[in-house]
């Protein structure tokens, strides 16, 4: 399972699912060249946990804003399989803000405040330093992303595959 993140025009962008669904069907040729231009990202399997990483865990969870945005924010659109999770769509203003905070947010102190959170999903204590590495990496990774989507004024659309 895949957590992909697309960078769309918002001129190009339609509120359909099955436009939507579409989207996501390219070869994987095709994606990892938008991936490497920084227009596409994905998460493997744990994009719930980088979604911690950025918005926190109860009680300092936060509701709104950039830092809920990065992974999991934006506005649902019904998959037009029922058994699929929504699309997210997030509109060019709100890729902006999320862009803005990844600039600025400092990773070791996102990761202190995640880190008792997220190191039992990864074999714990032991494990810390690789977690930390994956965590790290697809930080910078994400940041390239949304710096790139800012820069071309472009909207965020996002699918669990």
């Amino acid at each position: 399972m895949y957590f992909h993140l697309r960078a769309v025009p918002p001129s190009a962008l339609r509120n359909s699912a099955n436009w939507l669904q579409r989207l996501f069907e390219d070869d994987w040729t095709t994606v990892r060249r938008r991936i490497d231009r920084h227009r596409e990202e994905f998460l493997y399997r744990h994009h719930p946990d980088h979604h911690l990483l950025y918005a926190g865990a109860p009680p300092h969870r936060t509701e709104d804003g950039p830092p809920s945005d990065v992974v999991l924010g934006g506005s649902p659109v019904p998959h037009p399989e029922p058994d699929h999770p929504p699309f997210l769509l997030l509109p060019a203003a709100r890729a902006a803000q999320v862009a803005a905070f990844l600039a600025t947010a400092d990773i070791t102190d996102l990761w202190h405040r995640a880190r008792e959170e997220l190191l039992p999903h990864y074999g714990g204590a032991p494990a810390e330093d690789q977690t930390r590495t994956l965590f790290e990496s697809t930080h910078h990774d994400l940041t390239a992303f949304y710096a790139r989507t800012a820069e071309y004024g472009d909207a965020v659309v996002k699918c669990v595959l």
